[in-house]
Parts: C-alpha cells; sequence; structure tokens
C-alpha cells in the first residue's frame, strides 16, 4: 500500500500524529500536536536565556549573593532601606564576604544581588510556563496517553533541577567561598538534557514527512547526534574550567606555558583527580575535546555535502559549520582576553546555540 494511501487526512490539512510513510517517517503533527509543541519551543527559549543568565551570573560571581532560598516568598526582592540591610547582613556571614568581598559597600552589593535574583526569578517563571499550559492541555484533553509521561517527567526534572541549583550554591556558603566544580557541571547538565528533551520532543510533534535521500540523511542524522553528544560534553568540560576559573591560568593559543602540552597536569594522586581538580588539566582537555569536536562537526559538513539533501537540510548543515567556526573564535578570543564577561557569556550562548543546531539538523536528517 502507498503512503497516499495510509494517510488519514483532518480538516486544514492536518495528519494524524504516529501514522507513517512506507519508509518510516512520520507525518505531521496533529492539530492537538503543534499548540503544545509551540508551547515547549517557548519553554526551551526560556530555559536557553536560563542556562546564559546563569553563566553571567557565575562570571560576575554573584552566584553566592542569597544566602536564603525560600521558593515562593523569595520572589520578591528587599523592599526598602531596612530589608536591604538585614540581606546584605545575611551576605556579610558567608565565606564569600570574609574571604573575598570583605569591605563591600550595600551598593556594591545590590550589583551582584539583581542578578542572582534575576537568576532565580526567571526560574520560577519556566515553571509557571510550563505547568499552567500543562494543565490547560492535560484538562482539555489535548495530551496524547504516550506523550504525558514525557510531559511529566519535564515537569519533575525541572523541579530536581532547582534543588540541585541550591544544592550547587550551599557548597559555597560552609568555609569554601566557591562553589563545587562538580555541582556546578550537574546543574549545567541537567538544565542542558531538559533543554534537549524538550526540543526533541516539540520536533517530534511538528515534523511532518520526509521523502527522497532516507539512506544518506540517515548517516548525517548518525553523525549530528554524535556530535551533539560531543557539544554536550564540551560543555561539561566547561563547566569544570568555569568551576576551577581555570581560563585564568593559561591565557595563550595555541600553545600553554610555550608548550603543547604544559607540565604539572598529573601532579594529583589518585591520576584520575587531574581531570576533574587540576586546573591544568581541566584546560588542556577541554582545549582537546573542543577541537576535536570542531574537526568533527567540520568533517560531518563535508561528507554531508557529498550526498543527496533537502534544501532546509542543507542550510541546517551550513548552519552547524558556520555556528562551530563562531564558536571556536569565541573561545579562543576569551581565552586569550582573560574571560571577559560578555565574551565568556557568548560563548557560553555559542555553545547552545551550537548544540541546537546539530539537534536540528539530527532530526531533520532521520529516515
Amino acid at each position: 500500500m502507498g503512503s497516499d494511501s495510509m494517510q488519514r487526512s483532518l480538516p486544514g490539512g492536518d495528519v494524524v500524529a504516529g501514522v507513517s510513510n512506507d519508509l518510516g517517517a512520520p507525518r505531521a503533527a496533529t492539530r492537538n500536536g503543534r499548540p503544545i509543541a509551540w508551547w515547549l519551543l517557548v519553554c526551551c527559549a526560556l530555559v536557553f536565556a536560563m542556562v546564559v543568565l546563569g553563566g553571567v551570573t557565575r562570571l560576575t560571581g554573584s552566584g553566592l549573593s542569597m544566602v536564603n532560598w525560600k521558593p515562593v516568598s523569595g520572589v520578591l526582592p528587599p523592599i526598602g532601606q531596612a530589608a536591604w540591610e538585614r540581606e546584605f547582613e545575611h551576605y556579610r556571614e558567608t565565606p564569600e564576604y570574609r574571604y573575598v568581598n570583605k569591605g563591600m559597600s550595600l551598593a556594591e552589593f545590590k550589583g551582584i544581588f539583581w542578578f542572582e535574583y534575576a537568576h532565580r526569578v526567571l526560574g520560577r517563571l519556566i515553571g509557571i510556563v510550563f505547568l499552567l499550559p500543562f494543565l490547560y492541555f492535560l484538562l482539555r484533553r489535548r495530551i496524547e496517553a504516550s506523550l504525558a509521561p514525557k510531559l511529566a517527567a519535564m515537569f519533575v526534572l525541572g523541579g530536581l533541577q532547582g534543588l540541585l541549583g541550591w544544592y550547587m550554591v550551599k557548597s559555597g556558603l560552609v568555609d569554601d567561598p566557591h562553589v563545587s566544580q562538580y555541582r556546578l557541571a550537574a546543574h549545567l547538565g541537567l538544565a542542558v538534557l531538559i533543554y534537549v528533551f524538550m526540543l526533541w520532543t516539540a520536533f517530534d510533534l511538528l515534523r511532518g514527512a520526509d521523502t527522497g535521500a532516507h539512506r544518506a540523511r540517515s548517516r548525517v542524522a548518525a553523525g549530528a547526534l554524535i556530535l551533539t553528544i560531543a557539544v554536550f560534553v564540551t560543555m561539561m568540560s566547561g563547566a569544570f574550567v568555569a568551576g576551577l576559573k581555570a581560563g585564568f591560568t593559561y591565557n595563550t593559543f595555541p600553545l600553554m606555558a610555550g608548550r603543547w602540552v604544559p607540565d604539572g597536569m598529573w601532579s594529583m594522586t589518585p591520576v584520575y583527580l587531574n581531570l576533574f581538580e587540576n586546573p591544568t588539566t581541566v584546560q588542556f582537555t577541554h582545549r582537546v575535546i573542543a577541537i576535536a569536536t570542531f574537526v568533527g562537526i567540520l568533517a560531518l559538513w563535508l561528507a554531508a555535502n557529498r550526498t543527496a539533501m533537502t534544501r532546509p537540510q542543507r542550510l541546517w548543515l551550513h548552519a552547524a559549520g558556520g555556528a562551530a567556526m563562531i564558536q571556536v573564535a569565541l573561545g579562543i578570543s576569551t581565552l586569550l582576553l582573560r574571560v571577559p564577561v560578555p565574551l565568556a557569556a557568548l560563548h557560553q550562548a555559542g555553545a547552545m546555540v551550537l548544540l541546537t543546531v546539530l539537534l536540528v539538523l539530527a532530526h531533520k536528517s532521520r529516515c
């Protein structure tokens, strides 16, 4: 039976979700699926902003400015001089104030407070933007049975992300005025995984029928997925660089202190700790992983250009190559200029853009 005869049309040209053509490509989303997909894309945009704002919060040293975590009442900032004085007094009791910012004025405290406050309020906003439409779609019975567990999992993961963020902050409020690089990487990693989960689900809901070049595009999809994972690993490596402030140790490229492989990379015991706690090793491995990922993306671009692809797929392929080159330029510039906040924030945003483009390419290239 041909794919046309398998298709069941809905008013307005939509097709029942889950019905496939002869080659296994799912048909266009249902009328119920499209609004859900666009809602998830809005949530993705907010998570994207959250990741970038989180990076700015870290880069400006603002992450430990809010000592108390109040999930509900904490949505309101200090109001009035007395409230600000109380908040500042809490901060003056922290290790960061005693060892890093001793003598800071109230005006300077407000400067770092607002970044962390915005970060936390955005997190609450994401929860509301997710929960209210979810309840609406659920009560209106517009969520298919197969989709409901995914949406519920997203909500649970979002709640866990909030708890993990506070767990990360707590690591810098005890003795050492720096958050654990392990908790920082976990916090960033979970945010990115939630983003990918929502984005892929939205793509599935929006995806239409595909025709032609299926075998060639399947190989492109596999390569793009592998490189998406590589970008994720590079981002996790970057989280360790950020957590250890390793970006300030060697500010030359491509050599590190005049050497391809710097001294002191394996000075810690047990040896594996160097990969996570030695700033020299962490920066070196981040460079290696980033360069390997960049080379992989260029290899995919060269190979895929020889295959039959649709115009949108080829555009996303070119976008992946362009995003990779921009990201490498941002990374090197951030390093050479000793991590200026605007450039470092762009570098983190660039990583999210590159991951997104590769994910779109992978999804559009599936058979």
